[in-house]
């Protein structure tokens, strides 16, 4: 079984990348991700900061074609092929950057030291992945309490520890 979804499997909901604008579109701008540049990236007008206040940025406030960006990754769809990130380039995320949790519905911060994880579902049946956000908290609460050892993991995963 050939599994497309291990693809960009190093990108998470909230990592930070730097991306290169490809082309500009009436929607916003196509990317391409640093070090994953086989995989189909672009950035909403919606993500893109705009200095003349509008919510949504114009086309002649998007970041030039040839220009290399900071950004976060909002989304990466690997649910079908192919594979697909979704960017975000606002000031206000790349300083911390929160998104709704999967068990309570409140905001939970994925930037680092945030409370919050990237769930990745799978199946051993085919490939194809779902994900969602949550606060550490919420998904660990949600583990059978018999599970210590997974709940102290899901408490603990990205975060470093001395060694």
């Amino acid at each position: 079984m050939q599994r497309f979804d291990s693809v960009a499997g190093g990108l998470v909901v909230g990592t930070a990348v730097r991306a290169t604008i490809i082309s500009h579109e009436r929607w916003g701008v196509m990317a391409q991700v640093l070090g994953h540049e086989s995989v189909g990236a672009s950035v909403d007008g919606g993500y893109i900061d705009s200095p003349s206040g509008s919510s949504r940025a114009l086309p002649a406030e998007y970041p030039p074609v040839g220009a290399q960006v900071g950004a976060l990754v909002v989304e990466v769809d690997r649910y079908h092929p192919p594979i697909w990130i979704r960017l975000t380039t606002r000031a206000a995320d790349l300083r911390e950057f929160s998104r709704p949790c999967g068990c309570c519905g409140r905001p939970t911060n994925l930037s680092p030291g945030g409370d919050g994880v990237t769930v990745d579902v799978r199946s051993s049946d085919g490939p194809g992945c779902a994900s969602f956000v949550a606060h550490r908290s919420c998904l660990a609460d949600r583990l059978n309490p018999d599970f210590n050892g997974d709940r102290a993991r899901v408490n603990a995963v990205g975060h470093h520890q001395p060694p």
